[in-house]
Order: C-alpha cells, then structure tokens, then sequence
C-alpha cells in the first residue's frame, strides 16, 4: 500500500490552516486602499499623492513574494510566517503614528513584503502536499487573497468611522500577531523525505520532455506571468474609471469590479479542479485563451448592461491563470526550489500589473480613449498563449504524476 502523505487528511487539514493565514495576512494589501479617502483629507494631498502608500505597497508585495519564497525553501514556512508576521504586525504600529504620507508609503512597503508570504509563498507550501488535487489546493490558497479584500474591507469599516484610519492599523496590528503566529506553528511539519523524492523525480521527468534547463523554463513562465497581468490590469483596474467616462458613475463601476472579482473566485476554483484533470499549462493556456476573447468584447459593448455580463466574463476566464503558475512549477522545476520560483514567477505577475494599469493610463492619456488601451492588453495576451502554446509542443507526452495516498 502506497503511504505517500499526498492528498491525506493532513494535507486537507494543512490546506484549511494556510487559507486562514491567507486571509489574515492579505490584508496588507487591502487596508491601504480602505483608508485612502482618510489619508488623503487628513494630509491635504491630492489623489495621486494619496496613492503613493497602495505603489509601494505593490512594491513590496512583489519583492516579498519571491524573497520570503526563497527563504522558505530554506528555513520552512513556519519560520517564513512568524517573521513576516512580527514585520507587518510592526509596520502596521509604526503606521499608526506615521506624521507624513512619505513615512507611511515607507512603512506600507515593509507591509507589503510582509504580506508577500501569505501569497506566492504559501501556494508553493500547500502544493508540496497535494499530487492528485494539486490544483484546486494551490486555487484554494490564492482565494485567501481575494477573500482577504472581500472581509476585511468591511470588518474595519466600524472602526474606521468612529476612531480613525490609525486605530486601524494598531487593530491589524493586535489581530496580525494574535492569528498568524499561532496558526503558522501548525505548519511546522515537513514533508517526508520519501515524498519529497518522488516529487523530485517526477518533476525531473516531466521536465525532460521539455528540453528545456529550469532557468530557462522559469524565465518563460515570468514572461508569460508578465504579459497576462498587463493584459489583466485594463479591465480590473480602469473599471471604475471607464464607467465614470460613460456616464455611469464610479459607484457603478465599483459594482461592476466586484462582481469581476467576485467571479474570479468561482474561476480559481473551477481552472484548479480543472489542472488536477488536464495539468496547469493547457489549464493555463484555456483561462488566458478567455480572457483574450473577454478583452477583445470590451471592444464593442459599453452599454451598462452588457459591460456587467462583460465584466462577469472576464472574471470567469483570468481566475485560473495566477494559481496555475504554482502548479506548473511544481509539474516541471524541483520542489526543494519551489518557493524561490514561484516567487520569482509571481513577483513577474505583480510587475506585470503594476505595469499594466500604468500603461492604460498613459495611452488614455494621450488617446482620450480606452479602445488602444485594450488592444494593447489584447496583444500582452497573445504574447501569453504563444508562451504557453510553445512549453505544451515541448513537452509532448503525458506528465508523470507524484504518487498519492490511498486511503485504508
């Protein structure tokens, strides 16, 4: 009988632990965008200076991701975790009696390194676990991310209107320590070495039927993760702006951005259950194919009604295209290596949105116009599929899976 942890009811139990951390410890991300309004008329700043703090933020998160993965390929995720943790749960007091907004973009870029382990750094952990059901696993651990802005957003709205955007920061202070540490101690268990060979070895394989050096692959992965997160970074985050230029309103476009995101929840977890059956390259390959064809309908609908269905659909098909990075890394690169390199790959889909909505920007800028802002991420997109159509002709046959529980 194969006793391989794989897939056990550890891994289940693991799993569940890592998307309560998710959720706890995004909220680095999202707490600079629910106190914005705050800082900016406490400060006196206009709207670009009070986006600052959510840039560096960015920053942070996206060297975050790579460098804390890269650490727990050395030291575990557990010790990766508890010191993440201590930074943010710091930053976040440190924040609390920030005297100018230059200090608090400063102190919100440690806060996004922090939070850069509850993101790439944990799907590389979880998807040490899972053979069989490695991709809805790794979707799971990514929804923390989007759960994440769904709750806390409204959880800290209270005590925003009745004690300030400070008493906010010391509340993620307070609740960062309180969960995290705790819940990052139930990880400490490390994987068989047993398992951790069979991975090994199957990823070995797979890899050779590439042709292809695991720098080389790892390079094209963060090309691929680049040029889809530009293309993502039109609709998500010029939504809200484009309803405003139609006439709509921004609370319009607000609602429209929900529900994308909304959907991209459902999309994580359908695209994942979805890797487990065909593999996270052709999985990746069929959600960038959607989001391609849901870019290029924003050509034509601007109707209030058809840019919510619009919207809805480009939800659906751009959810499975960061998790399945994680897992094709841990179909064809070394799972002692894991965590540096989905890292790496996921910093790339930060930058690529960074970039992107930059991008959009400047072209409307210069056009008045969003029509040349989404052809632009429509060619990013091609540079995707061609990225992903060109690994899938290398790698020919069947992948070789790691070998998974059976139960007793």
């Amino acid at each position: 009988m194969d006793t391989t942890i794989h897939d056990s009811r550890y891994s289940w139990t693991r799993l569940a632990v890592s998307l309560a951390i998710a959720t706890v410890g995004n909220v680095g991300m999202w707490v600079v965008v629910v106190i914005m309004p705050a800082v900016q008329a406490e400060f006196g700043l206009d709207r670009a200076d009070a986006s600052l703090p959510y840039t560096t933020t960015m920053l942070g998160f996206a060297l975050g991701n790579f460098l804390i993965g890269h650490a727990v390929d050395r030291f575990g995720i557990t010790r990766a975790l508890i010191l993440a943790a201590i930074l943010s749960a710091s930053s976040y007091g440190i924040a609390a009696i920030a005297p100018s907004v230059l200090i608090l973009s400063l102190v919100q870029f440690a806060i996004g390194f922090g939070t850069g382990a509850s993101f790439g750094p944990l799907m590389s952990d979880v998807s040490q676990w899972f053979a069989r059901r490695r991709g809805i696993a790794v979707a799971i651990v990514a929804c923390g991310n989007y759960l994440s802005g769904a709750i806390w957003p409204m959880l800290l709205a209270g005590v925003l209107a009745t004690q300030g955007w400070r008493a906010v920061y010391v509340v993620l202070a307070l609740v960062t320590l309180a969960i995290m540490v705790p819940l990052s101690l139930v990880l400490r268990r490390k994987l068989p070495a047993e398992d951790h060979a069979r991975a090994t070895t199957s990823a070995a394989a797979n890899r050779r039927q590439t042709r292809l050096s695991p720098r080389g692959l790892q390079m094209l992965l963060a090309l691929a993760g680049l040029a889809c997160c530009i293309a993502m970074a039109m609709p998500q985050v010029h939504i809200v702006a484009l309803c405003a230029d139609l006439g709509y309103g921004s609370a319009t476009g607000a609602k429209m951005l929900s529900v994308m995101l909304a959907c991209g929840v459902v999309s994580r977890l359908f695209f994942g259950l979805m890797a487990d059956r065909i593999g996270g390259t052709m999985t990746l390959l069929i959600s960038s194919t959607g989001q391609g064809l849901a870019l290029f309908l924003f050509l034509f609908f601007d109707g209030p009604v058809s840019l919510y269905v619009v919207s809805a659909v480009f939800g659906l098909a751009q959810g499975g295209l960061v998790p399945s990075y994680a897992v094709i890394i841990r179909e064809f690169l070394p799972p002692a290596e894991a965590g540096a390199r989905v890292g790496f790959v996921i910093m790339a889909t930060i930058i690529g949105m960074a970039v992107g909505g930059w991008v959009s920007g400047w072209i409307y800028d210069h056009t008045a116009s969003y029509q040349l802002a989404f052809i632009n991420g429509i060619v990013w997109n091609v540079v995707n599929v061609a990225v992903m159509l060109f690994i899938l002709s290398r790698a020919g046959g069947p992948r070789v899976r790691e070998p998974h529980a059976v139960p007793v």
